[in-house]
């Protein structure tokens, strides 16, 4: 099996597309269930062995907060 290539890119959705893909995170996360999400044509599979952490950046001004889904293949 080949490895994808590395990437690193990010998308902005609306508030209703983001709220419906958090609820289908929290729903597989409930039930014990991989989460299936397509990010730039690219179909990912989210194990539920995933480990989820938040994250908070503060600079110049500006803040992020990032909800962050790591795993290895």
């Amino acid at each position: 099996m080949t490895q994808a290539p590395d990437r690193d890119m990010e998308k902005a959705y609306s508030t209703a597309e983001f709220v419906a893909k958090l609820r289908r995170l929290a729903d597989c996360l409930e039930s014990g269930k991989n989460f299936e999400i397509q990010v730039a044509g690219e179909r990912i599979y989210v194990p539920d062995r995933a480990v989820f952490n938040i994250e908070h950046e503060r600079e110049g001004g500006a803040q992020e907060l990032e909800f962050q889904i790591k795993w290895r293949d």
